[in-house]
């Protein structure tokens, strides 16, 4: 089940921290969260899934800044999040969408736990101008059922910033995600 706006309200400051928040950005089932004023692009020609690869930082002006196709963009929110004891997701704004703008492209399902801001995949079908603090996505919460086990890795957990990839950091072969084995601990667990 998705939490209604009113319940999102309710749960302020227990089970949900969204700061800053705005009670114009609440929805029926959802709040709005807005776009930080810089981006990250990669200047990898290929990009390395066990390696990490280089970017750049842009910065978005008050005028805007014009997204190229067949670019990703990373941004991320200007609220801090912090969630407990639901499952948080971001989806784009469909008025967003429907200018050809991809917010988050495939990562839009957060976990139990997390703390931070959200970093943003974005792509653009046409050239599009954005501008910084526009409403770029909503948060939504589910309910969850089962035991709780909260989000803890190091690789995000209390994002300050633009988070490129660290995928490299689970194929390294120097050492183990820690998380990755209390993660598989936790999961196996119950068939004991």
């Amino acid at each position: 089940m998705i939490l209604t706006g009113e319940e999102i309200r309710r749960r302020l400051g227990n089970d949900i921290k969204i700061d800053p928040f705005q009670s114009s950005q609440l929805n029926p089932n959802s709040y709005n969260l807005t776009l930080h004023n810089e981006l990250l692009v990669y200047e990898e020609v290929v990009l390395d899934l066990k390696h990490p690869n280089r970017f750049r930082r842009l910065h978005i002006p008050d005028e805007g800044l014009v997204l190229s196709p067949n670019q990703l963009y990373l941004a991320r929110t200007c609220e801090y999040t912090e969630t407990h004891n639901l499952v948080p997701q971001i989806e784009g704004r469909s008025s967003i969408g429907r200018l050809g703008l991809f917010v988050h492209v495939t990562a839009g399902f957060g976990d139990i736990g997390f703390r931070g801001y959200w970093t943003l995949e974005m792509f653009a079908v046409q050239p599009i101008r954005i501008y910084p603090k526009v409403q770029i996505c909503q948060i939504f919460y589910h309910q969850v059922c089962g035991d709780i086990f909260e989000y803890s890795s190091d690789k995000y957990q209390n994002s300050r910033d633009i988070q490129p990839s660290l995928l490299y950091k689970e194929l390294s072969t120097d050492k183990p995600d820690p998380q990755l084995k209390l993660d598989f601990e936790n999961l196996i667990a119950p068939l004991r």
